[in-house]
């Protein structure tokens, strides 16, 4: 196994740690739900950046890699949908978009094709990564801020900020989505 591949297998370890620390829901815990998660959305970069720099892209990695992101942008989702902060209709309609994508995938494997992710793809990934990171800040300023005179209003910004975050993430997932059905149109047409 090559070392983008071992980096792969390394953020979905860190995806588990992650949501563990996100389910203990403490302020020493969402520090380092932020800092595990920064380093497993880092190990999505640098995969990527030795694959192509060693000539070591494989198959293997462009189908491990996706999952890896899959596992940890979605376990993350749920665990902030389980602690009453995203609502769930988002983590089901990435849910229902990847495993629309995946089936797609699998189905281009048993005719001997690799899908590779497409861009817009992969802007969708760095979107919800991004929105993860927002979240899980905003959460360790609010719970730093608990208690102290004048920090009232940063719940409801905290609030009305997610929602906006989760709804552009809303929309760029069922924009590549399409995206990605429409450039493997002629596959799907085979079905």
């Amino acid at each position: 196994m090559n070392i983008a591949n071992k980096l792969t297998v390394l953020r979905i370890l860190l995806a588990f740690i992650c949501i563990g620390l996100i389910r203990q829901f403490t302020l020493p815990s969402l520090y380092g739900a932020l800092a595990v998660f920064s380093l497993a959305a880092f190990t999505d970069f640098l995969d990527g950046y030795f694959a192509r720099k060693r000539n070591t892209e494989s198959d293997l990695g462009r189908i491990i890699d996706p999952i890896a992101d899959k596992i940890l942008t979605i376990g993350v989702f749920l665990s902030l949908v389980e602690k009453g902060l995203v609502n769930s209709w988002l983590v089901i309609l990435i849910i229902l978009r990847e495993f629309l994508i995946t089936g797609l995938r699998i189905f281009a494997l048993r005719q001997n094709k690799v899908l590779e992710a497409q861009y817009f793809g992969k802007h969708k990934t760095v979107t919800q990564i991004a929105a993860i990171i927002l979240i899980l800040t905003l959460l360790i300023i609010e719970k730093a801020t608990l208690g102290l005179s004048g920090w009232a209003w940063f719940k409801e910004f905290r609030s009305v900020t997610i929602f906006v975050t989760l709804a552009w993430v809303a929309v760029i997932t069922v924009v590549s989505g399409i995206m990605y059905l429409w450039k493997n149109r002629k596959l799907i047409k085979s079905l």
